[in-house]
């Protein structure tokens, strides 16, 4: 018997991926191929595409399973392909019932069904809850989990499909959190990462209406050996006091936050439908090194937005200084079906690629930045591997000699252009509660 997941996308389908193996071994599927596509651009379901053909050529007796986000969104595209045998909703595929009912399906000799019986998507804008998907073990032994906290979304960015991919937006509760962490924590997993579509606006569906920083300060306080918290991607305009707060006091909430800016240009982020203007991300960032000065941001930029001249780009440029980023996420434009800025003015394909690779040369010379100024400090490196480990910042250190899991105080010697080296011998892991003697460099600070 065997279930393999293929992964596109974002760090939310990378914890449903281990959710559907999970789900599908134990109703028993055999030989079966899964793949966890993604809609955010056009790129990505022609990719999620491709990868059915190739599989297909190479294993021809697999049976193949696409759901996901483009799955949800462009269900009969993907049924109308003959190397597919079943196409499962975005909410369906973390339901053991919907793997249970495509093992019975799959085990049936079917030549020539109909497209439209491959399909068991349910309408994503009806689920109005969410249960916790716990993580009893199949995570087990890797340094860093993920749990998720919330899904969907209910903002209509005119540039994007995922909340008809994700539906509207739902939250676990705080108290199911707190004991999946205390769980993963108590398993040896020494950071957690808390992940969802729009993660900022946790909690506007439960009762009381807490915020994602109530939710953090919660994990924080009643968890007390979690050696290590982080944040994935959040919408600065919706980052409230208590979030703020917990990343000023609590050194166990990593100082690294990506942000969903996508635009430096007012215009555009309005027709954009987005919620912050230009000065709004500046001023953000500005709070945020004030309460953690060696604060790493990273942010998802968007290049060749329609109507965008060149003038308008230039301001997305110049926010890579501005705010001070050490991560880019660039996406190159690309019109989904369906969305408000499909109808727009576009920008020209070789425009858009050019923009973004400017975008890329500018992130990748802020991300050397950070690396130089590094030099010198001494960090908490978690060990993600034999070879490599991530600073409290995440920056990459290549690493060797140390054992998967710990947490390492390490000095940083140099670095190769991408990854941060170190100076030898191996240290000694990180006692809990110590924090290792922090150095506080942040962009425009030398490192003492």
């Amino acid at each position: 018997m065997s279930v393999d997941v293929v992964t596109f996308g974002c760090r939310l389908n990378a914890f449903e991926s281990e959710l559907i193996a999970k789900h599908a071994e134990a109703a028993g599927a055999d030989d079966t191929i899964v793949i966890n596509s993604c809609a955010v651009t056009n790129e990505a379901v022609a990719q999620a595409r491709q990868s059915i053909r190739k599989l297909k050529r190479e294993r021809p007796a697999a049976r193949i399973v696409v759901t996901g986000c483009a799955a949800q969104t462009q269900a009969t595209m993907f049924s109308s392909m003959p190397e597919v045998d079943r196409v499962i909703g975005n909410d369906d595929k973390l339901q053991p019932d919907a793997w249970r009912a495509t093992t019975q399906a799959l085990a049936v000799p079917r030549f020539g069904i109909d497209a439209s019986e491959k399909v068991a998507v349910s309408d994503i804008m009806a689920v109005t809850e969410m249960a916790p998907h716990l993580v009893d073990g199949f995570q087990r032994g890797l340094p860093r989990v993920f749990v998720q906290v919330q899904n969907g979304c209910d903002h209509r960015c005119t540039f994007c499909i995922i909340p008809f991919g994700r539906g509207n937006s739902r939250s676990v509760p705080m108290g199911a959190v707190v004991d999946q962490v205390r769980a993963l924590s108590e398993g040896g997993h020494a950071e957690i990462v808390l992940t969802g579509i729009d993660l900022t606006s946790y909690g506007a569906d439960l009762p009381g209406a807490p915020k994602l920083g109530r939710l953090v300060k919660q994990i924080l306080r009643h968890v007390p050996e979690l050696k290590r918290l982080r944040i994935s991607s959040i919408d600065s305009i919706e980052a409230d006091a208590d979030l703020l707060d917990a990343l000023a006091d609590d050194a166990r909430l990593m100082p690294h936050l990506h942000l969903s800016l996508q635009a430096g240009d007012d215009l555009i982020l309005k027709r954009m439908k987005r919620r912050h203007a230009r000065a709004d991300a500046i001023a953000f960032c500005a709070q945020v090194r004030r309460l953690r000065p060696d604060i790493a941001l990273g942010a998802d930029l968007i290049a060749g937005f329609p109507t965008e001249t060149e003038e308008m780009f230039t301001r997305s440029l110049d926010l890579v200084e501005e705010c001070g980023l050490t991560f880019l996420h660039v996406f190159p434009y690309s019109p989904r079906p369906g969305t408000p800025a499909a109808r727009m003015p576009q920008v020209d394909g070789t425009v858009i690629r050019e923009r973004a690779r400017r975008l890329r040369t500018a992130g990748e010379a802020a991300l050397r930045r950070r690396l130089e100024q590094e030099i010198g400090c001494l960090r908490e490196v978690l060990i993600e591997s034999e070879t490599q480990g991530r600073t409290e910042h995440y920056l990459p250190v290549a690493v060797a000699g140390h054992t998967m899991g710990t947490v390492q105080r390490l000095t940083m010697s140099g670095h190769d252009g991408g990854r941060l080296l170190v100076l030898p011998p191996p240290s000694s892991p990180v006692e809990p509660g110590d924090d290792g003697g922090r150095c506080g460099a942040s962009p425009g600070l030398a490192c003492a």
